[in-house]
């Protein structure tokens, strides 16, 4: 694939990312080979951007991850994590963005990646009980120890990123973004398209719910925090399905492909974005993600898709305290 340069970070990335918040617990037992078969698809194809995180398991993803890219050449490679996350002390996890709790994360996390830097170090959420100065002053000093590359964060909005762009600037962002989530449109991507921050969204298919394989009987594992997510339930989550049938008959019908393609090649039409990550435990689905940074959509197709979609609900999603 062609790389795209990720706003003002200059990082040199695919437009897709492989995305490993799958393989940390949080959906669900992984089968191991299988997840490390689809690492290395996505980096035999041209994927060379790899996102991770220390909460994803607190070091299973991100161990996951260097297995599956051990012998490779560190610098083919665009490797980001995120920290400000810690296990409770009653169970789940808390925020804590910290200078103490992150400096511990990312030392966590270069032990976990059994490398000896972080291309991109994103805090992974606000953290209202610790001022941006010091979470910004512990990164800088950070990335001034060459542990980390680049310093991005991740479900900030608008004010937030002003904020601590004051002490750090913020490279990069990443927000969730799909058909039925697109909040950050008012004021979040107006601001990084104005900033030059790159944009990596996840959840591009809607945790699975655009992915075209979900059915009103379909069921999650008791560890899937799916299973617990009113998205996934009751009439609003019936009355989406149909609109994903309808996306899915456009996309069939009209452009000769299928609606996973096409959510993601949506997400991707926005100028403000740069890349869709895209996670997944199947190596098959590689292909369909490469498959979507082909599909160019017209405007036609585009005012097509909102006509679709203008009958769906909009849905919000997880959150630490919620997983």
């Amino acid at each position: 694939m062609e790389k795209i340069r990720l706003g003002r970070s200059e990082l040199e990335v695919s437009p897709i990312a492989f995305g490993t918040w799958q393989l940390g617990g949080d959906w669900g037992t992984t089968a191991k080979q299988a997840a490390i078969a689809a690492i290395r698809q996505a980096a035999d194809h041209g994927i060379n951007f790899f996102d991770t995180a220390q909460a994803y398991g607190f070091g299973a993803s991100e161990s996951l991850l260097a297995r599956a890219l051990k012998g490779r050449p560190r610098d083919q490679f665009v490797i980001a994590t995120k920290g400000g996350l810690r296990p409770a002390a009653g169970g789940g996890i808390e925020r804590d963005a910290g200078p103490d709790w992150i400096r511990r994360g990312v030392d966590s996390s270069l032990k976990a990646l059994g490398t000896d830097y972080i291309d991109l170090y994103q805090v992974h959420w606000p953290d209202p009980n610790v001022p941006f100065t010091e979470t910004a002053g512990a990164l800088a000093d950070l990335k001034a120890a060459g542990k980390i590359r680049h310093v991005g964060v991740s479900n900030f909005d608008a004010k937030q990123l002003e904020e601590f762009s004051k002490t750090l600037l913020v490279e990069t962002l990443q927000p969730v973004y799909h058909l039925f989530r697109r909040d950050i449109e008012q004021s979040v991507l107006p601001y990084t398209e104005a900033h030059d921050i790159g944009v990596l969204v996840y959840g591009p298919l809607g945790h699975g719910l655009l992915s075209g394989a979900l059915t009103p009987d379909s069921r999650f594992a008791p560890d899937d925090w799916r299973s617990k997510s009113d998205v996934f339930r009751g009439e609003p989550y019936l009355r989406n399905l149909r609109v994903v049938s309808a996306l899915e008959r456009f996309a069939q019908l009209e452009l000769g492909t299928s609606v996973s393609r096409l959510a993601v090649a949506w997400v991707l039409s926005n100028p403000a974005v740069h890349v869709a990550i895209v996670g997944t435990r199947n190596p098959r689905h590689i292909d369909d993600a490469i498959a979507a940074t082909e599909i160019k959509l017209d405007a036609a197709a585009l005012h097509r898709i909102e006509d679709i979609v203008s009958d769906e609900v909009r849905v919000g999603g997880p959150t630490p305290e919620s997983v």
